[in-house]
């Protein structure tokens, strides 16, 4: 079983960044691919960005040059750094683990809102 736990979603201004944080529990992190996903009000959640234990990134076109997703695998930490923040960015951003086949375990979510 693992954990995750976001963090570091607030209130930013368009052109503005942000750096979220996704704390994950278990030994076993580091073989992880670990994703993030958002989902905006009335929307479908849809893909943002992923990382694979070797450090292999894909990143949904819509975010391409803009986000930048990390991991820390001594911290059992994923990142994503958001700059250059528009207003159709704001959402609830999720951070998830794939173990092998799919996306098993989820974080509760953090809010990023983009205000222009």
């Amino acid at each position: 079983q693992v954990q995750l736990v976001e963090s570091g979603g607030g209130l930013v201004q368009t052109g503005g960044s942000l750096r979220l944080s996704c704390a994950a529990s278990g030994r076993t992190f580091s073989s992880y691919t670990m994703g993030w996903f958002r989902q905006a009000p009335g929307k479908e959640r849809e893909f943002v960005a992923r990382i694979t234990w070797n450090n292999s990134t894909l990143y949904a076109d819509s975010v391409k040059g803009r986000f930048t997703i990390s991991r820390d695998n001594a911290k059992n930490t994923v990142y994503l750094q958001m700059n250059s923040l528009k207003s159709e960015d704001t959402a609830v951003y999720y951070c998830a683990a794939n173990p092998g086949l799919r996306y098993d375990f989820w974080g509760q979510g953090t809010q990023v809102t983009v205000s222009s």
